[in-house]
């Protein structure tokens, strides 16, 4: 086996590791915790809390009444989706923060399109909040997708281009 298959491996297990811890949180959640109520995990700043978010990240479009908006999340988490195996596959051949980024953004996605697939609603337990600020509930599988746009984004911003590398290695 190449070493370019050997690393891929790692990146859709790191995906697959990810899309479990997804599921079993979210179940745990579901038969341990009624739908709307909270446990609270650290007062004054984390709460487990049972929602279902029938919208986007966040709550995003949760109360539009559009028929269609299901169908579009599932398209849009599809089409990104491929998008994401498009570039862990190109990109895969070493370990590098962006192969970790899109291997937990791969594995994030897989977890909240098997909710909205499954039951038409992602669950949401995570729930973040100091004082009058609140953040909207969320997952694992959307903590996920975060880091690794983060990591993308630091790739993105800190990278050397390999013009410089070449310059600064010389």
């Amino acid at each position: 086996m190449s070493q370019n298959h050997a690393m891929r491996k790692y990146h859709f297990l790191i995906a697959v590791v990810v899309l479990l811890l997804d599921r079993l949180a979210k179940w745990t959640v579901s038969v341990n915790i009624p739908l709307h109520d909270s446990i609270s995990v650290l007062p004054g700043f984390l709460r487990l809390t049972h929602v279902q978010n029938r919208g986007a990240a966040f709550g995003l479009f949760a109360e539009s009444p559009s028929e269609w908006k299901s169908f579009v999340l599932v398209m849009f988490s599809v089409v990104a989706l491929a998008i994401v195996c498009f570039l862990l596959w190109k990109n895969s051949h070493v370990m590098s923060s962006t192969g970790f980024g899109l291997a937990l953004i791969l594995g994030g996605a897989l977890g909240n399109l098997w909710d909205r697939l499954v039951s038409g609603h992602v669950v949401d337990f995570l729930d973040i909040y100091v004082g009058n600020y609140h953040w909207p509930a969320f997952n694992l599988a959307d903590s996920a997708i975060v880091v690794g746009a983060m990591l993308l984004v630091s790739e993105i911003l800190f990278s050397k281009a390999p013009a410089e590398e070449k310059v600064s290695g010389s």
